[in-house]
């Protein structure tokens, strides 16, 4: 019996690594649950924090279903979004330098621009909620939650509750405590992701625990999205934002506040082809 094989792209968004699948190259690809995970999995598989599969539309320039690293799926993924978008225009199917897709159903844009750099637009966030109290077995901290098309808490390391103790970004413990956070029944049942940021020479330092990875990872673009929007209600970060993500690139952040609304979101960084090849489908059922 021929075995099926699938023809990837493995791309990275500021250290955000996906595996790209076309799906009109491919049309036989069914990727269940524990096919995905051991298709992320750094040891035994490809390796990536997730899998993008990009379909072709009729109104749409293409559709993206995301499937996070454990095969969990239904937010959205920003850095992933830009990645999608340069995978796009890599195999021909953007005409020009503006975008417009589905994910999830829902409607996105973004741009080529001359740069280099991938122009991502996002929703504006819902469900704002500042300095609220986030209390773990372990741990105690003013937090503040938003959704950006996935949810998350962002934890100012300059504000926990124990003001005796200055913490370092660079040697916070981002895997236990946004492990516990994560998990939190505050948050039940889908929990949340949780990032850590400290702002220093107007440049938001960032790290992120994120849920369905399940550990943190070089960089999240939904998470710096909300990162730049709490550095900016509560720190007065001035749009644009620029963050400085775990793996050592630079994510900006745009939007403008109207009548106390934050509105037209973008995220902007780098997107770059890693490299290519195929696996053989069976081999991970």
């Amino acid at each position: 019996m021929k075995m099926k094989r699938i023809s990837f792209v493995k791309m990275s968004g500021a250290g955000n690594d996906f595996i790209m699948i076309d799906r009109s190259a491919n049309p036989e690809v069914v990727l269940k649950k524990d096919v995905i995970s051991r298709l992320c999995n750094r040891r035994n598989g490809i390796g990536a924090d997730g899998v993008i599969v990009l379909g072709k539309t009729g109104k749409h320039d293409f559709d993206m279903q995301y499937f996070n690293a454990d095969g969990s799926t239904g937010t959205l993924c920003g850095n992933g979004a830009r990645c999608a978008i340069k995978f796009a225009s890599d195999i021909g199917w953007v005409k020009g330098t503006e975008v417009k897709f589905l994910s999830n159903g829902i409607e996105y844009s973004g741009e080529l621009l001359d740069s280099g750099l991938i122009k991502f637009n996002l929703n504006p966030p819902t469900d704002i909620k500042l300095n609220i109290t986030v209390k773990t077995d372990t741990w105690l901290s003013k937090a503040n939650y938003l959704h950006t098309g996935s949810p998350h808490i962002v934890i100012d390391v300059d504000d926990i509750a124990d003001a005796n103790i200055e913490f370092d970004i660079e040697d916070f413990p981002v895997e236990k405590i946004g492990r516990e956070i994560r998990y939190h029944k505050d948050f039940a049942p889908g929990g949340v992701n949780v990032n850590f940021i400290k702002i220093k020479n107007e440049r938001v330092l960032i790290r992120t625990y994120e849920r369905g990875v399940e550990a943190e990872t070089l960089a999240c673009g939904t998470g710096s999205v909300a990162a730049a929007v709490v550095a900016y209600l509560k720190r007065k970060s001035n749009p644009p934002v620029e963050l400085l993500t775990k793996g050592g690139e630079v994510l900006t952040v745009n939007f403008i506040d109207e009548n106390g609304g934050i509105k037209n979101v973008s995220l902007t960084g780098p997107a770059k082809e890693i490299f290519k090849g195929e696996f053989i489908l069976d081999n991970f059922s």
